[in-house]
């Protein structure tokens, strides 16, 4: 590999992959994925699911389990595997790394040791849904998942203020009209965006207030996880 200049310890390439879309892999990732000798998998089975789909052959390749009921264990047993001067690529199910996504603990000690950390770039949720959604994008606050509590929710949805852009969020699609609500209470003039199944087949943007969002979304069936966009009006 070529991407960092010759260390006695291996590189740690932290790898961006499709959140949808196979054909948003890049080539060096394609080039990372098929050579590194260790792969940290969120999910060993998605991740095993990816390389086959990508034409990736793992003979030979050890898959490493990381996610984050083991990250604190894990992160020390792969930067050994690291020191002993082996490459290891960090991938989570889908998108970048860190992002929501395991890969900080690991990122820290590898550095902390003097490992060389390397991100590939590509796919990440909350950019391509801020990419599609219309709303200012000069400033922009991720604001990763809401809160599991409904009264944590409110209250930080009644602190979001014009003068940091837009927000933007995580959602599983199962509290999804629930969210909508309670922005509909606290933020009731705010422009939201709901983005979901970014670069897929059914790709889809919703714009309106809370309440037309909402109102768009009843009766229907939503899978997976939301990205929710919500750009709050001047006083």
């Amino acid at each position: 590999m070529t991407d960092a200049c010759d260390a006695p310890s291996g590189t740690l390439y932290v790898v961006a992959t499709p959140v949808g879309n196979l054909e948003d892999i890049s080539r060096r990732a394609l080039r990372i994925l098929s050579s590194a000798p260790v792969l940290a998998c969120e999910d060993t089975r998605s991740t095993g699911m990816l390389l086959k789909a990508l034409g990736i052959d793992r003979t030979g390749r050890r898959m490493v389990a990381y996610h984050d009921l083991n990250e604190r264990r894990a992160a020390g047993q792969i930067v050994q595997i690291l020191l002993s001067g082996n490459d290891v690529a960090l991938v989570s199910d889908a998108g970048t790394p860190l992002v929501s996504d395991p890969g900080y603990r690991l990122v820290s000690e590898a550095s902390a040791a003097g490992i060389p950390v390397v991100p590939v770039p590509g796919p990440c949720a909350p950019i391509l849904a801020l990419c599609g959604a219309g709303l200012p994008s000069d400033r922009f606050s991720f604001m990763g998942f809401v809160d599991a509590k409904s009264a944590r929710r409110l209250k930080a949805f009644q602190s979001l203020n014009r003068d940091s852009g837009t927000f933007i969020f995580l959602v599983p699609a199962r509290t999804l009209l629930k969210v909508l609500d309670e922005l509909g209470q606290t933020q009731p003039s705010s422009t939201v965006v709901v983005a979901r199944e970014l670069t897929k087949i059914h790709e889809e943007f919703v714009r309106g207030t809370p309440t037309e969002c909402s109102e768009a979304f009843s009766g229907r069936v939503v899978k997976g996880e939301v990205t929710i966009l919500v750009s709050v009006p001047k006083d």
